[in-house]
């Protein structure tokens, strides 16, 4: 006997597939069990009962034609008497002999003959399909188990599948789906509306960078009780089922290897059921009980003719036409599944219901085999890709990502990160985060924040919260803004910093910023300042007083004249280009400090001779070769601070002594050879810088300096210093490093304002014990080798030793 368990492994499938089974599918396993039971039921009847029994008849006969079965009961008689009259049909194309009655023979073997005559009748004269019908059932429904669930097994197609039952599972079941489509349509509780009102809006709605028009106060919420309802862990397995929604979509819209495999066992299924129903229905009629069987066997048994009982026909009859109209509901089913493929485009699946019913409009339709398992989920249960659909929203992900977030960056670990700004300010950077938390505006001392390369950051109303907030630093980090935090940061933010990889990153909401007073750019610049279009709207920048452009611009943008009437301080840091035209300067009448950085610049611009208002000039790390163009400084009669550093200046001009108001020069890293005595004519120094240069010798003119307090000629060539130097009795800081000193002046001691003192890196073999009138000095600002110290009295160095 065939156990059915046999049969398990043909149609077993993992219990999750059963989403992928819409009803015909599943009709046509029990309908193909079916017919397994039934070639599995004939076949255990095949093989353990008889097959046939032979008779002898006593009439002899050469061919089979020429047998007539006589029926040894009217009810054998009354079924079979059309089969006779079939079977004693003579054959034209032979000429019988005429018949004899035939006798036995006695040779006591009558057991082993008639076995003998049953099996040789059974070979030769029953039809095929009478002998094999029921492994035919067998064989053909296997056929069709296969055929229908192939793409389950094919290894191009199950691991798709098998990753799609898998997420579709996690989906179903993930609290975030629940949390997600239960705020949309409205089944939170009042209380968790309320809270949460702020935190939807903020974070649901990102198609749009400004939203409708809402007062600030209305948008501040205090608490978000996100965690009683998803906590951490929850929230994790969440984002990462986005990411396996993200790869898995990539993966299976680009090809459409499940529709069409789905599509060739369908068509295989029913190529099969026509056939099979055709020659089952031809030959089912072939299925004889009594069947006329030739064995010539006249010397062994005394007869040559048989009269065969087939045992099994009549049920195997039966079981052929349940058969065929079990077959007949599998080919039903089968035209159907065809009509279903072919009745719509089953390679595009729209979510407009579900968009219309949850309100989550950003969920993408989606094509090819992703839209033809969802057609089939959706034949199962259409709730699944209802809450599937959550899964591929952005929105969604972006709200998902800011409740992580808020997990993972509570407010007391943020405070732990405020810094102290050179400016003064308390700042709070964030590095490389997925967005912006929530709980950021609750640390509300802050005034500076600082966003870099966050993935995205939108800034929501509870910017308000920040009352302190002065300063917004955005560097590669795109930032959209709501209309209500844009109300707020436009009368509130006074400094914005960006920093991009192309203009066009610059948000345009930046341009709204009424109170903002000093806007700094950093990024690529089109060398044609045309191009740069995103700097058209400076202009609106009604109280803009610092302006830094850092790129590689090769002229000044026009567009800066529009800002002339306010703006105090112009940066232009160019990254090596060389800046061409200069002539939008001119306009820049109120303009107060001027940095040319890194411009390549060759000589002084002439535009900047006409800012009658310049009190600071920057020009380090350019091409000056030469500096006579500075007697025209003199008509920037307000100018004190003059930065010409990092250069290749050789020489001083004499008429530098028309800069009668400088307070500040800085000639440092440059190739200057000699000091020209007319250099200390500008007696309001008070800071002069002229180190790492090339000079030998020090003016003794550099006594006239009485205002002076900073003085650094570290990395020259000095071998002595001027004993009018020290009538600087200002002086605070003095840098001698680096240079050829053999000795120091006891004059050193005059010096009693003096903090700092540089002498390492000279010649020096003892130091004056007069150091210790310089009160001021300590040993923190004393910067010498520890050799030469020791050369020092003992209560000197106590007292230099001594706290501050």
């Amino acid at each position: 006997m065939i156990p059915v368990a046999e049969f398990k492994q043909f149609t077993e499938q993992q219990p999750a597939f059963k989403v992928l089974k819409p009803w015909w599918d599943v009709l046509a396993e029990y309908i193909t069990i079916a017919m397994l039971m039934i070639g599995v039921f004939g076949c255990t009847l095949q093989i353990t009962q008889d097959k046939i029994i032979c008779l002898p008849n006593h009439t002899s006969a050469d061919y089979v034609s020429q047998i007539t079965c006589k029926e040894y009961s009217q009810n054998t008689q009354a079924t079979n008497s059309s089969e006779e009259q079939a079977v004693s049909t003579p054959s034209p194309a032979s000429t019988p002999s005429p018949p004899r009655e035939m006798s036995g023979l006695r040779n006591n073997l009558d057991l082993q003959q008639y076995s003998f005559i049953n099996q040789m009748c059974y070979e030769t004269a029953l039809h095929w399909y009478a002998k094999y019908f029921p492994y035919l059932v067998v064989i053909h429904t296997l056929i069709f188990i296969i055929c229908g669930n192939f793409w389950f097994k094919f290894p191009g197609t199950s691991s798709k599948i098998e990753h799609f039952i898998s997420i579709l599972g996690k989906c179903f079941d993930s609290p975030w789906t629940t949390r997600a489509l239960s705020e949309v349509s409205g089944e939170t509780t009042t209380q968790e509306k309320v809270a949460e009102r702020d935190l939807s809006k903020t974070n649901f709605d990102e198609t749009s960078p400004v939203m409708a028009d809402v007062s600030v106060p209305e948008k501040i919420v205090v608490e978000t009780p996100s965690a009683s309802v998803l906590d951490k862990k929850e929230g994790e397995q969440a984002k990462a089922l986005f990411e396996k929604v993200k790869k898995f979509r990539h993966h299976v819209e680009e090809g459409d290897i499940l529709y069409s495999m789905y599509m060739r066992q369908t068509i295989l299924k029913v190529c099969k059921f026509v056939l099979i129903t055709v020659y089952n229905a031809a030959l089912v009629g072939q299925i004889h009980f009594i069947v006329p069987c030739s064995v010539h066997t006249e010397d062994m048994t005394g007869y040559n003719s048989f009269c065969c009982n087939h045992t099994k026909a009549h049920l195997f009859s039966k079981l052929a036409i349940s058969y065929l109209c079990f077959l007949g509901v599998y080919g039903l089913t089968c035209f159907y599944t065809l009509y279903w493929l072919f009745r719509r485009p089953l390679k595009e699946y729209s979510f407009r219901s579900v968009r219309e019913e949850t309100g989550i409009g950003d969920i993408p339709d989606v094509k090819n085999d992703f839209a033809f398992v969802l057609h089939l989920v959706d034949q199962y249960d259409s709730l699944y890709s209802k809450r599937f659909a959550v899964f591929l929203s952005e929105v969604s992900e972006s709200r998902l990502r800011q409740l992580n977030l808020n997990h993972e960056w509570p407010a007391d670990k943020l405070r732990q990160k405020l810094q102290q700004t050179p400016e003064g300010r308390l700042e709070l950077h964030l590095f490389k985060l997925p967005g912006l938390p929530d709980t950021v505006f609750e640390v509300t001392e802050t005034e500076s924040l600082k966003l870099e390369m966050l993935t995205e950051a939108l800034i929501p109303p509870l910017v308000s919260k920040l009352v302190k907030l002065e300063e917004l630093s955005l560097f590669n980090c795109p930032a959209k803004v709501q209309h209500a935090s844009l109300t707020y940061l436009r009368d509130n933010l006074r400094v914005l910093q960006i920093k991009f990889e192309d203009i066009k990153e610059i948000p345009l909401w930046v341009f709204s910023l009424r109170a903002l007073e000093e806007l700094h750019l950093f990024g690529y610049l089109s060398p044609d300042a045309s191009k740069n279009v995103a700097l058209e709207s400076l202009k609106e920048l009604k109280s803009l007083k610092v302006l830094m452009l850092k790129g590689n611009l090769s002229k000044v943008p026009q567009t800066v004249a529009d800002v002339a009437s306010h703006l105090l301080k112009l940066c232009i840091h160019n990254d090596g280009t060389k800046l061409l035209t200069l002539n939008a300067l001119k306009r820049l009448s109120l303009l107060k400090e001027l940095e040319l950085i890194r411009c390549d610049l060759e000589r002084i611009p002439h535009a900047v001779f006409s800012l009658n208002n310049l009190q600071m000039l920057d020009l380090k790390e350019n091409s000056l070769h030469t500096i006579e163009e500075i007697i025209s400084l003199q008509h920037c009669r307000k100018l004190s601070i003059l930065r010409l550093w990092h250069n290749h200046i050789a020489y001083i001009p004499e008429h530098i002594r028309k800069l009668k108001g400088l307070e500040e020069l800085c000639l440092n890293r440059n190739k200057i050879l000699v000091l020209p005595p007319q250099l200390f004519l500008c007696t309001k120094l008070r800071h002069l810088d002229l180190s790492f240069n090339e000079i030998r010798e020090l003016p003794p003119e550099v006594g006239v300096l009485q205002m002076l307090q900073f003085l650094a000629l570290t990395g020259n060539f000095l071998e002595d210093l001027p004993n009018e130097l020290f009538f600087c009795q200002r002086l605070k800081t003095l840098k001698l490093g680096q240079n050829k000193l053999t000795s120091l002046s006891p004059r050193i001691g005059s010096l009693v304002s003096l903090v700092r003192l540089e002498l390492k890196g000279n010649k020096i073999d003892l130091l004056p014990p007069e150091l210790g009138s310089c009160t001021g000095l300590k040993k923190t600002g004393f910067v010498v080798e520890h050799s030469l110290l020791e050369t020092l009295p003992l209560d000197v160095r106590d007292r230099l030793s001594e706290d501050v």
